[in-house]
C-alpha cells in the first residue's frame, strides 16, 4: 500500500462540481473521503466477488456510522429492476433519510446500480463511487449516467444522477482478472480514439507498461481519460450533443453484449469490437482511410483485446438490436463514427445495407 498523493481531477457542472480522486492507499484514506458523507446513514452497495476482498478496509472509515451493505452477485445479468428493489428496501431497513449515502464499492454494474438507486430513494441522495475495475475508473464511475438493462436491451432505464465523489483506488486493480484489465483499457483507447491523437500515440508506446500494470503508468493513463471525460461531461452532461461521442463503438457493442446474453463479452470487449466496426463503417463510407482502421485494431490487439464479432452471432439480429440504441431518433440510426484518430463524429441517417455489409464482413 502507497499513500502518497493522489491525482485530482475536478468534474464541474455549473455551480456543482465533485472530485475524482486516484492512486494507491485511497480505501484507507478515510480523512479524505469521510468528509464527503453529509449523514449518518450509508448503505455500501457491492458485489459478492468485490466485498470479501475490499469491504473489510471501507468499513473501517463508516466506524460511528449506521450503515450495512447489500451485495448483488457479481455479473451484468444482475443489473436489474428487482436489485433496484431490493436495494431500495435496505435502505428503508437501515432507516435512511435524505441526506444518507450509497457507497458503490465495485465495478460498471454496481455502479450503476447504486447510482441509479440513490437517484429513486426520496427523489434522490448523494452517492460516492469507488470503483474496483479499470473499466469503472476510467469510464462509468465519472459522468453520472446510472441505470438498469431490461431483456430487450442495456440501461434502457436509468437517470443522470451525479456521484459526490469518485474514490479511485488502483490497489484494487491488483486482484482484478487479467480479461476483465484488458477489458478496461478499451475504454481507455476509446477515449483517445474519439478526441485525443497524442495520447493514442502515447498508448502505443507505453501499451507494454499498462499490460504489466505500472503504476505509474497506470494513473497518467487513467488521470488523462478522467481529465478528458470530465471536460465532455462539463460541456454537455444530459449527452444533448458533444457527449455521444463518448458512446464510440457502444451502439455496435451494446448490441453485441445483448446478443450474448451479456455473458459471452464484457462491456469492453463489445467496445472493442465495436471500435473496430465503426472504424470499418467509416471507411465504407469514405470518412476515414484503411491506415487509420488497422491502427486502432494493432493497438486493440497488442492490449490482448477482441477485434471480430463472436462465432455463431447473426448480423440481421445484431442489426434490429443497433435500432433500439438510446442515440437513434426519428426512427433513424444515429452512429459515432470517425475520419481518423482523434476526430470522432456523430452521424445520422447512416444506410441500414451499409451496417449490415460492415457486419457481414466481420
Amino acid at each position: 500500500m502507497n499513500m502518497t498523493a493522489p491525482r485530482i481531477i475536478d468534474v464541474a457542472l455549473g455551480q456543482r462540481s465533485y472530485p475524482v480522486w486516484i492512486g494507491a492507499g485511497l480505501l484507507e484514506d478515510a480523512a479524505r473521503w469521510r468528509s464527503m458523507l453529509r449523514g449518518r446513514h450509508v448503505l455500501v452497495l457491492s458485489n459478492t466477488t468485490v466485498a470479501p476482498l475490499y469491504l473489510d478496509r471501507l468499513s473501517e472509515g463508516l466506524q460511528g456510522l449506521t450503515w450495512s451493505s447489500f451485495l448483488l452477485d457479481d455479473g451484468e445479468a444482475h443489473k436489474t429492476f428487482a436489485n433496484v428493489g431490493k436495494a431500495l428496501e435496505a435502505l428503508g431497513g437501515l432507516g435512511a433519510t435524505r441526506d444518507a449515502c450509497i457507497v458503490a464499492l465495485g465495478g460498471g454494474v454496481v455502479g450503476d446500480l447504486a447510482g441509479f438507486t440513490a437517484s429513486c430513494w426520496m427523489r434522490g441522495i448523494d452517492f460516492i463511487q469507488v470503483p474496483t475495475t479499470l473499466l469503472a475508473m476510467v469510464d462509468s464511475s465519472v459522468g453520472g449516467k446510472t441505470g438498469v438493462n431490461l431483456p430487450v436491451g442495456k440501461n434502457l432505464v436509468g437517470a443522470f444522477h451525479q456521484p459526490r465523489a469518485v474514490l479511485a483506488d488502483i490497489d484494487t486493480l491488483e486482484t482484478l482478472p487479467a480479461r476483465e484489465y484488458r477489458a478496461g483499457l478499451a475504454e481507455v483507447v476509446k477515449g483517445a480514439a474519439i478526441g485525443d491523437e497524442p495520447f493514442f500515440a502515447w498508448l502505443e508506446h507505453q501499451a507494454d507498461a499498462l499490460l504489466a500494470r505500472d503504476q505509474a503508468a497506470l494513473i497518467e493513463a487513467i488521470a488523462r481519460k478522467v481529465q478528458y471525460k470530465a471536460g465532455v461531461v462539463a460541456r454537455d452532461e444530459t449527452e444533448q450533443g458533444e457527449r455521444a461521442l463518448l458512446n464510440f463503438g457502444h451502439t455496435f457493442g451494446h448490441a453485441l453484449e445483448t446478443a450474448g446474453h451479456y455473458t459471452t463479452l464484457l462491456h469492453g470487449e463489445g467496445v472493442a469490437i465495436g471500435m473496430g466496426l465503426a472504424a470499418r463503417l467509416s471507411e465504407r463510407l469514405h470518412m476515414s482511410q484503411a491506415a487509420d482502421t488497422a491502427r486502432l485494431q494493432r493497438l486493440l490487439k497488442r492490449l490482448g483485446l477482441p477485434v471480430t464479432i463472436p462465432a455463431g452471432m447473426d448480423p440481421q439480429q445484431l442489426l434490429a438490436l443497433m435500432r433500439l440504441d438510446k442515440k437513434n431518433s426519428g426512427g433513424q440510426l444515429r452512429l459515432i463514427l470517425w475520419r481518423g484518430v482523434g476526430r470522432a463524429e456523430i452521424v445520422s441517417g447512416v444506410a441500414e445495407a451499409d451496417i449490415l455489409a460492415t457486419l457481414q464482413a466481420s
